[in-house]
């Protein structure tokens, strides 16, 4: 006999709607735009389709006028893998840091996270200022001692992997602090502490105890390192110089490009965003498997 089952509350169907209404609004308007990205060459920015083909994903791939699309993904990529390995050392770093009190740690800790609650407008302002104030001060100090000519030719400290590095990781660093620290209140220091028992050094500890016991969590800090890195548009609008990454590219062209080609390229950078995140998830899972492999053996 197979068990009643029982009555849904009347708050069941209200709370179910807003759900469903949340998953179409936080859905709805991606999928719209896979959709629209394969229209027909004679198809335009909204429904009806008027064919089904690629032809935006091969104009896409031969360039949209003067913008260099593939220039831009290749920024954006080398700019994404830069941050994500800076952030994974720099919070394990700064995680490992903060297992122990020290002087001033509370202001430390106060003065890393305070970039999330500043609006990023006003960072990446601040941060090109900075950098302005810096090409001043070089070239007067070029002029200062005779070197003129190499003032006149120098070009700026500003770019991708200063100014643009620097406003990307003002943003994902408090993420991957916040994460770490998270992560080593639960760590459990008895592990370490019977490394060290047997014999094992600081480094051998941290190599062979610490790292494969939080390795999940760094692959996290990694997945949250690129994926913030590689849709930023706020932080590094006023901090990039002269070449752009691929989001303020995608930004300009919706003031320009009034063809299904927009969506083309919306769809390309939501698909690497999903391969990041379908990459990091399988390192989880093969991490965790290894993790479990050890364990077993060890026991």
């Amino acid at each position: 006999m197979q068990p009643r089952r029982e009555a849904r509350p009347a708050s069941f169907y209200p709370l179910a709607a807003v759900v469903g209404l949340f998953v179409l609004f936080l859905y709805g308007p991606m999928i719209t735009i896979f959709v629209l990205s394969f229209q027909g060459p004679d198809g335009g920015l909204t429904f009806p389709m008027r064919g089904v083909s690629l032809h935006w994903f091969v104009q896409l791939w031969q360039g949209l006028g003067v913008v260099d699309i593939a220039g831009a993904f290749r920024r954006s990529l080398a700019l994404g893998l830069t941050v994500m390995a800076l952030t994974v050392l720099l919070s394990l770093g700064a995680g490992l840091a903060f297992r122990k009190r020290f002087r001033g740690s509370t202001l430390l800790f106060y003065t890393a996270v305070a970039s999330l609650i500043m609006p990023s407008i006003v960072v990446s302002l601040g941060i090109g200022l900075q950098f302005r104030l810096i090409d001043d001060a070089v070239r007067a100090a070029l002029n200062a001692f005779g070197f003129a000519a190499l003032a006149d030719s120098y070009g700026g400290a500003m770019g991708i992997f200063s100014s643009a590095l620097g406003a990307q990781l003002s943003w994902t660093l408090p993420f991957g602090l916040l994460i770490m620290l998270a992560v080593f209140n639960r760590f459990d220091p008895a592990y370490e502490e019977t490394a060290a028992d047997l014999g094992a050094t600081p480094w051998q500890r941290l190599r062979h105890v610490v790292l494969p016991l939080i390795a999940p969590s760094l692959v996290g800090v990694g997945m949250f390192g690129f994926t913030l890195s590689w849709d930023e548009i706020a932080r590094t609008s006023q901090a990039i110089g002269d070449l752009n990454t691929l989001p303020l590219e995608l930004q300009g062209l919706t003031a320009t490009v009034t063809t299904p080609a927009i969506y083309a390229l919306g769809t390309v950078t939501t698909v690497v965003s999903f391969v990041v995140i379908g990459a990091t998830l399988l390192t989880l899972k093969l991490t965790r498997r290894r993790a479990a492999g050890h364990a077993r053996s060890s026991g």
